[in-house]
């Protein structure tokens, strides 16, 4: 949920003192969940929940749930997951699970509404959790049995050998919170909460004594797009005010603000300080069991508890792991509480954080335990950028080598929920121009893949859905998503409806992610190739024992005739007038040695690649 780039400066500096810095190495690597001995590397498909079964095409902005329609865990059928598997998928990250605050009526069954004065758009923000032992009862055909249906997608996504991700979202909950699911003995956040002082170490919440929430208001904006409901009245009962989600303080946030959600407090002190026990520097080096062992004795605020308690609880559900919304908002040491308590449950847990800052990488994947985190400030920047035209396509190399030491653990992706649609005009405009992204991203170091839902038959995000923003698929509203629609035919899922040219899209996705059961792609070091020729064609091999690939992509939208000169190492096992065949494309070429050295010359098509081998190192 990248809401804004706001990081808590003193939350930063707190890091880099306990070897967050990029100079301040390891000694010893931490293994990821997946290793070079698996016979694929990971490949993570991100499906909003509730769009991804929706076959209304009204699509009207605002519209209600029966106007636009919504989709259900029911939708996730058989020929569904088959098809999801058919792109390489071994973990389904099904967004928007948990119960979340919307503007909907379930009285009946013993929820309460919620004001869409603190609900973003119709559908609700799946990031401001009401209740967090709960599903969304919007994805239920039958709302009293919920979490059957939830478990019931849980084995068959399992019998189809994919492994299942939910969201947990530990630095805010909806202002409305209250669970009715949590089990006997569990209270809800803020439950025991002392609100007269604005920070308690083990308060859930941070307060503004004296004070009264205030609705944020903006002449640009209204309230359900202006669209009446008896409890858009500008007045959400909350007093004392708390905190808001992204750390605004005052009582009326402003309107850019989370204000939607109130902060979690972790014991830290509004002055930035720590109220907990530091983790030691030497634990950066130490496995999961060490960490977990660590925390035993310490008296920890009461929210470390709780987020532990719910991540256990979806364990024992059946779920596999975790994608951890805007983790860097919550400290380091938390993080070391929880993951080693879910390893120490489930040593195989997925465990994917979103974090942008890149001096806080090492620090969440070596002392916060984490097993991957978004690569989106530096290669996914970079490589949209490459797409744009705005750099040159080996500009990429720069980016890729400030994470050389811990490249197994940055997750690679062209699109998700908050970035926008390849297709859309404000980032390619044609889906195309994803193919050699897509090579470059899924190819070119021994980081795990995600693809979200519809990327693979060129959705471009174009509804205007009510408060979701067109070029992204909006996770605000109800709202049918064409180009997957055509895919799904109605339930069917067999592609009956889509064009010749989201046809060959599709199947291109699924040979590029066919690849990742090649040794060299699941485990291989990556070298530069020297290219020359054109500037928009990026060249580069992955290397693992006999096995070579040379990998060529071009960015351009005209053909382009590049010439590769080879280094010693690079030729690897191969001879002089060694034939290289494409695994991916139709393209061959011949390796030649002269006064220079060996080379080989090969033409691209617009947005074309090549995946070269000789037959000897691939058998």
């Amino acid at each position: 949920m990248k809401k804004s780039v706001y990081v808590p400066a003193v939350l930063c500096s707190a890091l880099i003192a306990t070897g967050c810095s990029e100079n301040n190495k390891p000694d010893q690597q931490q293994t990821p969940a997946h290793t070079q001995n698996e016979l694929t590397k990971p490949v993570v498909y991100q499906v909003f929940t509730r769009l991804f079964g929706n076959t209304e095409t009204a699509n009207v902005p605002w519209g209600t749930k029966d106007q636009n329609g919504v989709g259900k865990f029911a939708d996730f059928n058989d020929a569904a997951l088959k098809g999801i598997k058919e792109l390489g998928i071994t973990h389904v990250w099904y967004t928007g699970v948990l119960h979340h605050a919307l503007v909907g009526d379930y009285t009946d069954y013993g929820i309460s509404q919620d004001d869409p004065d603190v609900v973003k758009g119709r559908a609700g923000s799946p990031y401001a959790i009401k209740d967090y032992y709960d599903v969304n009862p919007d994805l239920a055909v039958n709302v009293t049995n919920r979490m059957g249906e939830f478990s019931q997608l849980i084995e068959r996504t399992h019998n189809h050998g994919m492994k299942v991700i939910i969201d947990i979202v530990p630095n805010h909950v909806a202002r409305n919170y209250q669970s009715l699911g949590k089990p006997k003995g569990v209270e809800d956040f803020g439950a025991q909460d002392d609100t007269s002082k604005t920070y308690d170490k083990n308060n859930n919440f941070y307060y503004v004594p004296g004070q009264s929430f205030q609705v944020p208001t903006s002449p640009e904006y209204k309230v359900l797009g202006g669209n009446e409901h008896p409890l858009a009245d500008g007045f959400f009962d909350e007093t004392p005010a708390k905190w808001t989600g992204n750390g605004a303080r005052a009582a009326k946030p402003d309107i850019n603000d989370w204000y939607e959600t109130v902060k979690v407090n972790y014991g830290v002190k509004p002055d930035g300080s720590y109220d907990f026990v530091q983790l030691p520097s030497e634990y950066k080096n130490k496995d999961y069991r060490a960490h977990y062992a660590f925390w035993q004795d310490k008296e920890l605020p009461n929210s470390w508890y709780k987020f532990r308690d719910i991540a256990l609880f979806w364990l024992d559900k059946g779920v596999d792991g975790f994608r951890y919304d805007m983790a860097e908002m919550v400290p380091v040491e938390f993080w070391s509480f929880l993951n080693s308590s879910i390893k120490m449950q489930k040593s195989d847990a997925f465990l994917l954080a979103e974090v942008y800052n890149p001096l806080m990488y090492r620090a969440y994947i070596h002392q916060g335990k984490m097993d991957y985190l978004y690569d989106k400030v530096g290669f996914y920047d970079t490589l949209k950028a490459i797409m744009q035209g705005k750099q040159a396509a080996n500009a990429i190399f720069a980016a890729q080598s400030q994470v050389t030491d811990i490249e197994a653990h940055m997750l690679h992706f062209l699109e998700n929920h908050d970035e926008q649609r390849i297709a859309s005009p404000d980032f390619a405009g044609n889906a195309a121009w994803g193919k050699p992204a897509m090579v470059v991203s899924n190819l070119m170091s021994r980081a795990p893949t995600l693809l979200y839902f519809g990327q693979d038959v060129g959705e471009d995000g174009s509804e205007n859905a009510g408060f979701g923003t067109p070029t992204r698929t909006s996770i605000f509203d109800y709202i049918g998503v064409p180009a997957h629609q055509a895919w799904m035919n109605n339930g069917k899922f067999d592609g009956a409806n889509l064009t010749q040219e989201q046809v060959a899209l599709r199947d291109y996705y699924k040979a590029v992610m066919s690849l990742n059961s090649l040794p060299a792609v699941v485990g291989g070091e990556m070298t530069e190739l020297s290219v020359t020729g054109s500037e928009r064609v990026v060249g580069f091999t992955r290397k693992l024992g006999q096995q070579t690939l040379y990998v060529l992509s071009n960015f351009s939208e005209q053909p382009q005739t590049i010439t590769v000169n080879l280094s010693k190492e690079q030729l690897a096992v191969l001879s002089e007038h060694t034939q290289l065949h494409d695994l991916l494309e139709q393209h061959s070429t011949e390796i030649t040695s002269g006064s220079q050295g060996a080379s080989f010359t090969l033409t691209l098509d617009a947005f074309s690649s090549a995946v070269l081998t000789n037959k000897a190192s691939n058998e």
